[in-house]
């Protein structure tokens, strides 16, 4: 079943004042924003991201991150190569990908960015929203810093949340991540990440906890080779702890 992911048009008047309108990511969280399928260094994404943004969320949406709507953006203070500041403000369906809006709220987006230099990026995110016929509660917030200069990254966030259950009542959710990785050659990364997710906060048990490695060997542009070997460490003693190995090939095209 295809489906469209990305298809938007933006307006760039000035560098401080740009229209996107269509499909697109949600400028939430450095990961989700600035890290595509094409750049990121594992193949999945953390589960804060993967369980309040819209990928596999809590909600019940799986939009791979993205939504339909508007989203102002732009940025201030330009240095050396790069800009001090960004922001973006959005107003959103709040329904996910290739699907009409259920109610007649609007979701409401923002993300601040600080590059206090080159390479190093502090970022703040809110998302505010009703989903679903019900207007059940869906508010999203977060943290984060990264420095990806040279060889080296170093990326870490924390993602939490709101969200309102159809059955009655909410359920608050957070969760956080740390990655650290080397590029050994133009070609070849290696990477860990120390990746945590609480999907009900009053319930320990509810706590995952996943330890990867990873290669990213990437020979040309446009082919990409990605192996993770993934730990993953369940609270609650009804579930057993898992060995995960994963292999993708992405070609571009």
């Amino acid at each position: 079943s295809p489906q469209i992911l990305d298809a938007c048009l933006d307006y760039r008047p000035l560098q401080a004042l740009n229209l996107r309108v269509g499909e697109f990511k949600v400028p939430f969280s450095i990961e989700n924003t600035a890290y595509p399928p094409t750049k990121i260094e594992f193949i999945h994404y953390p589960m804060a991201l993967l369980r309040l943004m819209g990928f596999a969320d809590l909600c019940g949406l799986s939009s791979t991150g993205r939504d339909m709507g508007l989203v102002l953006h732009g940025s201030f203070l330009p240095r050396d190569g790069y800009n001090l500041l960004h922001y973006d403000v959005g107003v959103l369906n709040g329904e996910g990908i290739n699907t009409w809006d259920r109610n007649s709220s609007k979701d409401f987006v923002a993300r601040l960015s600080v590059h206090p230099v080159q390479g190093l990026t502090l970022s703040g995110s809110y998302y505010w929203g009703e989903y679903g016929s019900d207007y059940l509660k869906r508010v999203r917030y977060g943290a984060g810093a990264c420095y990806d200069e040279g060889p080296l990254v170093v990326r870490a966030e924390w993602i939490c949340g709101t969200t309102g259950l159809p059955a009655g009542g909410e359920l608050d959710s957070d969760g956080w991540y740390a990655v650290g990785g080397w590029r050994v050659t133009p070609s070849l990364m290696s990477v860990v990440r120390y990746d945590t997710f609480l999907e009900n906060s009053s319930e320990s048990a509810s706590r995952q906890t996943n330890y990867t490695a990873g290669v990213v060997w990437q020979p040309v542009k446009y082919l990409r080779c990605q192996l993770n070997y993934t730990y993953e460490d369940y609270a609650s003693r009804a579930a057993a702890n898992r060995n995960v190995v994963s292999l993708m090939l992405s070609g571009i095209f």
